[in-house]
């Protein structure tokens, strides 16, 4: 009996050890086993919550589960960025932004409540959006040459609008001043649809436009003078990049993915990362991405990451050299 009794136990305890594996095999198995909440770290109607938007739709038919847009702007994606940090690794919270939520906001940002190269994990990217130069209809110029000759000209009168201090749109923005050597104001606002609104209203002289303007620039109310991408806008053929008018070093697109918070499961990041890229795969969603000036770009979590390596290796020193600060 008592040579018996350990053997029982050592039985028992394996019988548990093996149902506790298989629990958590099912239990893996199972996700998602409810809705998924897909935060968006700008405001509605910008077009990287229109990318959110489309791919969100997808994957519910796909996981079969509701994915659901919450939009939670401000801090550049930092407060929808702390709110994913802070949630639980579960793959049922995650973040959509710019890599500049790693490569930008530290260096903006005296005091961060997080550290978004430590406490969010990347799942993916969404697609990139080409930037366009694009002036109030009223400001009646042609090309880029006259919009910087009319700079230098009037020192600090032409003023310029960005999705927000720290935003692509902003650095692209004084990446244009010092390569032309002009002296133009920024005017931040809270998501680039805001930005747009006030260029049709002439409340601003230009902005560099994530695609927003599409149709109001094919409709007379705004004129685009360039690309500010290595390649031109397929929305826009016929508008040259700045490259080709003369004006190096200015190709930048905004980047557009999709976060967890760390230690999220490898396997639940995984399948993230696979649906995400199937739903770039469809024509549909492809088509919708190109609407809006958008070309989706399917990778692996890691291939998204290191885009936020090399953003932060052009951005830091530009933030540092031209004391970009936001607090």
């Amino acid at each position: 009996m008592q040579l018996s009794f350990p053997r029982s136990m050592a039985w028992c305890e394996l019988a548990l050890a093996c149902l506790s594996v298989g629990a958590a095999q099912a239990q893996a198995q199972q996700w998602p086993a409810k809705p998924i909440q897909l935060v968006v770290g700008y405001a509605a109607g910008g077009a990287l919550d229109v990318m959110a938007r489309v791919v969100a739709q997808r994957m519910s038919e796909s996981l079969g589960q509701p994915v659901v847009v919450d939009n939670r702007g401000g801090a550049n994606a930092g407060i929808a960025g702390e709110f994913v940090a802070r949630a639980t690794p579960d793959g049922y919270t995650l973040l959509v932004a710019t890599p500049s939520i790693e490569s930008v906001n530290p260096f903006i940002y005296s005091k961060l409540p997080f550290d978004a190269q430590h406490d969010l994990a990347a799942v993916g990217a969404l697609g990139s959006v080409k930037l366009i130069l694009a002036t109030r209809k009223g400001l009646g110029l042609n090309d880029t040459a006259a919009l910087v000759d009319y700079a230098k000209a009037h020192p600090g009168k032409l003023t310029y609008g960005s999705a927000g201090a720290g935003s692509t749109t902003h650095l692209v923005g004084e990446l244009f001043k010092i390569s032309t050597g002009t002296s133009i104001t920024h005017v931040p606002y809270r998501g680039a649809s805001a930005t747009l609104q006030d260029l049709l209203a002439e409340q601003i002289d230009f902005l560099f436009d994530p695609g927003l303007g599409a149709q109001h620039a094919r409709a007379g109310k705004i004129k685009l003078l360039a690309v500010a991408s290595k390649t031109r806008s397929p929305l826009f053929p016929d508008v040259p990049t700045l490259s080709e008018q003369g004006f190096k070093n200015m190709d930048w697109d905004t980047w557009v993915g999709v976060y967890a918070p760390a230690k999220t499961p490898a396997h639940i990041v995984a399948t993230l990362n696979q649906e995400i890229n199937k739903a770039l795969a469809t024509a549909s969603v492809q088509q919708r991405l190109r609407d809006i000036g958008g070309e989706a770009a399917p990778m692996s979590p890691a291939e998204f990451k290191a885009i936020g390596r090399r953003e932060t290796e052009s951005f830091g020193p530009l933030i540092k050299s031209q004391g970009i600060r936001v607090d």
